[in-house]
């Protein structure tokens, strides 16, 4: 039996997609699994997308999750979620943050920014809504949004043997550790 689960994280760059990735990856060798991840820029500096697949099992091969093979996809922000839908499994989850950033086209008013978005994945998926903007901002700082996710996937996904922690505290920005641990435990209460 294949035990290898294969996790998304798709976003927009800039809202923390990468570090997230990194931070579950190495929590995930921590309780004992092997780990694959790659990471797509896809003109992140620039409002682009940014996707993380990560791959963890006994053993793993290679790090690239095909269409329809997703166990759960992690949607930073909403027209994500639709745009890598057909990546997840019949049976899979989508962890969706309630947020949206428009892009250029609908910056300049050359289309509208999609509605129903939440509704016509819920239609077609097992979603959970998160609104981990709302959460950050509580927080005192909307760059935490990515972790706030993070805590919530984590509760998700069950995982244990792992430092949460330490982990975190290893990743982020010096300064920076207290206010991403509140916003994982915010996330884990999800």
């Amino acid at each position: 039996m294949n035990d290898v689960k294969n996790i998304l994280l798709v976003g927009v760059g800039g809202q923390g997609t990468i570090l997230a990735s990194k931070v579950l990856s190495e929590g995930l060798v921590e309780a004992g699994y092997d780990v694959k991840m790659s990471e797509i820029h896809g003109m992140s500096q620039r409002g682009g997308n940014v996707s993380t697949q990560i791959r963890y099992g006994k053993k793993v091969y290679s790090p690239i999750v095909g269409k329809g093979e997703a166990d759960v996809i992690v949607a930073f922000e909403k027209m994500e979620a639709l745009r890598w839908i057909e990546y997840l499994k019949r049976d899979g989850k989508m962890v969706i943050n309630d947020f949206e950033i428009p892009s250029v086209p609908i910056l300049m008013g050359q289309v509208e920014y999609p509605e129903g978005i939440l509704e016509e994945l819920s239609e077609n998926a097992s979603v959970l809504v998160v609104k981990a903007a709302e959460i950050a901002e509580q927080l005192g700082n909307s760059k935490v949004m990515n972790i706030v996710l993070l805590g919530a996937l984590v509760k998700a996904m069950n995982v244990e043997g792992v430092n949460w922690k330490r982990t975190i505290e290893n990743n982020v920005k010096k300064g920076f550790e207290e206010l991403n641990l509140k916003a994982f435990d915010e996330g884990y209460k999800l």
